[in-house]
């Protein structure tokens, strides 16, 4: 397709929350046990008042400043997030006037987790293709901590809030870098097994759902807090992600060999072991970075591509970004730099 990724930009809130922290919590699950099972040593946590739009703005100034990236370059803003700051308008409009973009942009949400980040590129990418776009900034955040009960040891250790900040642009003759062939994938019937339940017209919150259960492991929760079926969720991405990597790798006409990375979304180390063994790469083609920010949800992929750029660019060659998760969703694509 005819665009790049011309700079990344990230934020994570102040607060941080570590394992010894946690263990203090768990007794039976000690800071070591914690960091061995997950890989994550701490988490970052959005304060009471600091919302995803909150850090999402931050994600995009720092890209401003850091990579003189004019504003009025911008012509559309996409916000990839699963906690918004109001039912409407969407976070996007919102985030145009703080941002201080022209009025001449579109802006809009979408709301996907762990998949958002490629979807997003794919929508950045296509708008770009259909003359609709020639630059576009894709924001990803998330706060999971403020859907996370305090008392689910098996959500607590994982998820840490933060955002990213990308900018997409036109390629004019020259440029190099390459965003697509994309695939997706859905399966809906496994909507329940990564949830929240209440709050949303289907379940309003009430006295009822806000009733907490102690599950057989000792987690405690309310159906207005995010459950995670784990192993539901692990066999799923265990036979998705293949999938979807076998029919990119055919789409695109090569082998995954040909890929210099394959950027997994960064759910937890367990899970990542599992992935890389399921597809037999090596340790240097599946970067990582979770250990010091946990999974961010929608804004994992763009934490490692940011960390593979030296002084703001972009090593050359050829990379692979899967996504998974909530929905069930997954998606697959390529981009060169």
């Amino acid at each position: 397709m005819p665009a790049r990724i011309v700079a990344i930009a990230t934020h994570v809130p102040e607060t941080i929350l570590s394992n010894a922290e946690l263990a203090d919590l768990y007794p039976e699950w000690p800071a070591d046990k914690i960091l061995d099972k997950t890989g994550i040593a701490e988490r970052h946590i959005a304060g009471p008042d600091e919302t995803a739009l909150d850090l999402g703005v931050a994600a995009a100034e720092k890209l401003f400043e850091r990579d003189g990236i004019e504003r009025s370059d911008v012509d559309f803003l996409i916000f990839c997030t699963q906690a918004p700051d109001y039912v409407l308008p969407t976070s996007a409009c919102i985030m145009q006037d703080r941002l201080q973009l022209g009025t001449g942009v579109g802006a809009l949400d979408i709301n996907l987790g762990c998949s958002g980040f490629v979807y997003g590129l794919s929508l950045a990418a296509g708008l770009i293709a259909g003359g609709m776009a020639s630059t576009v900034l894709l924001v990803t955040a998330d706060t999971y901590s403020k859907y996370i009960n305090a008392g689910d040891k098996s959500v607590r250790t994982l998820f840490g809030d933060g955002a990213a900040a990308t900018l997409i642009k036109r390629n004019v003759p020259g440029d190099t870098g390459s965003i697509g062939p994309f695939e997706f994938g859905t399966d809906g019937s496994g909507a329940h097994q990564l949830i929240v339940e209440g709050g949303g017209f289907r379940t309003p919150r009430s006295k009822e759902t806000a009733e907490e259960v102690v599950d057989k492991s000792g987690n405690v929760r309310s159906r207005d807090n995010l459950y995670m079926n784990g192993g539901a969720v692990l066999n799923f991405t265990l036979k998705r992600v293949p999938e979807v990597v076998a029919r990119l790798t055919e789409k695109a006409g090569l082998p995954i060999e040909a890929f210099d990375s394959v950027i997994l979304h960064q759910a937890n180390k367990f899970m990542l072991d599992s992935l890389q063994k399921k597809l037999g790469l090596d340790d240097d083609r599946v970067p990582r970075r979770y250990a010091d920010i946990g999974n961010t949800v929608s804004s994992t992929i763009p934490f490692v591509l940011e960390e593979m750029a030296e002084q703001s660019r972009f090593p050359p060659g050829r990379h692979m970004l899967v996504g998974f998760g909530v929905g069930l969703s997954w998606a697959a694509g390529s981009i060169s730099f």
